[in-house]
């Protein structure tokens, strides 16, 4: 017998009979089935090479590399620096490259992971009783150092109008009238019982916040010795938005304007419009607000205290015969890599950033070189949350011209400090500032850091 076919049915009795003997309507629906398979195997291979195209897509975003292509880039997805046409030329040549990767000037904040910055140790004395003033630690470099009050220009402002030949005169060390802010009727007015408080101070820490900007932190008062409880200046200035803000958050002032230790002195009629400017005015001039001070400490409003203020200066000043002492910035080290990330996260106009570091850059500022052992100092860019200095006339000085530059350009501090600071070792070879670099592991160790106070309506970079 033949084995059955069940492929097709056939009729014997059909009329319709193909020349193999199949019926027409089964070879028609054969026909169909090939044409239907055929569209299936096209199908499956469109979809295949889909799947391959899609993968290389992605495979090449997940590893860095770019697809290249045809025509121009829109301008707002290109660097600041390149934007510019003269910075490209001008300040951008090869003999004084920025010396940054394009890629790293391209990457979007936050792309990069963060480093996680831990405290150091920090060898400080036990107890205050065992610390003492070195006999003679004042005796640095001595000159007389007066301050211009007032200017008869229709304007005045808080800085004065200090002219460019004012400024070079003013980094040498010698008797002189300087700039350095408080220019009569320009603001950063303080109650006159204030006024008398501060005038009484030996040792002072201070901080500020303006604008609301910040939550009142104190420090820690376990942490602070009964000496310096009762010898030691800790001053908060505020205004009266920020004075309403923390009385709403439960820190009132008592009658004598205490909040725990810190003593809050109100600023009125303040001198600029930028708070940051503003609180670069107790950070740096803290021997015109503590004129019978003999040493101060600055802690930023985003950092708690939490080490007594004798044995800080002890560490910091005393053992290491320093004047002035400031820590190096977390991750930064060089101006350059300063203003990249300024621009990079709009911390300020950037015209105004490209003109102060052109002037720096045309006045022999440097990249700084971390493998050269005759650095003048270890870091080019400090981190300005925490300050410790003597009232000397060499300090006094370089807060002033430190000052003068934020007053200005920027205020963007980091900017101007390795300028100031070179400057004036360079005006006066034989009268230098003994300046302390430390470690900013050992800042982290004396205070505990916070972040600011989220403001969703933040300003826009000052113009």
């Amino acid at each position: 017998m033949l084995p059955e076919r069940r492929s097709t049915v056939v009729s014997s009795s059909s009329p319709y009979l193909n020349p193999s003997g199949q019926n027409d309507n089964t070879f028609l629906l054969l026909r169909r089935g090939k044409k239907f398979g055929g569209r299936i195997v096209k199908l499956k291979l469109s979809h295949v090479f889909l799947f391959f195209v899609s993968l290389f897509f992605f495979s090449c975003i997940f590893s860095g590399h770019r697809l290249l292509f045809h025509g121009n880039i829109g301008s707002e997805f290109l660097p600041h620096f390149e934007q510019n046409t003269y910075l490209k030329n001008h300040m951008f040549a090869s003999d004084i490259d920025i010396g940054l990767n394009k890629s790293n000037i391209e990457k979007p904040p936050g792309s990069k992971k963060r480093n996680k910055h831990l405290p150091c140790e920090v060898a400080l004395a036990e107890s205050v009783d065992h610390i003492l003033e070195p006999q003679g630690y004042l005796n640095f470099t001595r000159f007389s150092l007066g301050f211009v009050e007032t200017e008869t220009y229709d304007k005045p402002r808080f800085g004065g109008h200090q002219t460019l030949k004012e400024r070079e005169r003013s980094y040498s060390a010698i008797d002189q009238t300087v700039h350095c802010g408080f220019v009569k009727g320009t603001g950063f007015d303080l109650n006159e019982k204030d006024r008398a408080y501060m005038k009484n101070c030996v040792v002072s820490v201070s901080s500020c916040i303006f604008g609301s900007s910040d939550f009142l932190r104190r420090p820690a008062s376990k942490k602070i010795s009964d000496f310096s409880k009762r010898n030691v200046c800790f001053v908060m200035f505020v205004d009266e938005q920020t004075l309403s803000k923390i009385a709403s958050e439960g820190h009132v002032p008592d009658k004598q304007g205490f909040v725990g230790l810190w003593k809050t002195v109100v600023v009125s009629n303040l001198p600029y419009t930028d708070m940051r400017k503003t609180g670069k005015v107790p950070k740096f001039l803290s021997h015109r607000l503590f004129p019978s001070s003999r040493y101060s400490i600055w802690i930023d409003s985003k950092m708690r205290l939490t080490t007594d203020p004798m044995l800080i200066i002890d560490f910091f000043l005393w053992r290491t015969k320093s004047e002035f002492a400031i820590s190096n910035h977390y991750d930064r080290h060089c101006v350059w890599d300063e203003v990249i990330q300024n621009k990079r996260l709009n911390k300020y106009n950037h015209s105004a950033i490209d003109e102060q570091f052109m002037i720096y850059r045309s006045d022999g500022l440097k990249k700084f070189d971390p493998s050269d052992p005759n650095s003048p100092l270890p870091s080019y860019v400090p981190e300005g949350s925490f300050i410790v200095r003597a009232h000397t006339p060499m300090s006094n000085l370089f807060t002033c011209l430190w000052f003068n530059e934020v007053d200005r350009f920027t205020s963007r501090d980091q900017l101007s400090f390795a300028y100031t600071y070179l400057k004036l070792q360079r005006s006066n070879p034989d009268r230098p500032l003994r300046l302390n670099m430390f470690k900013d592991c050992e800042r982290r160790a004396l205070t505990k850091l916070f972040h600011h106070r989220v403001d969703s309506s933040a300003p826009s970079p000052p113009a």
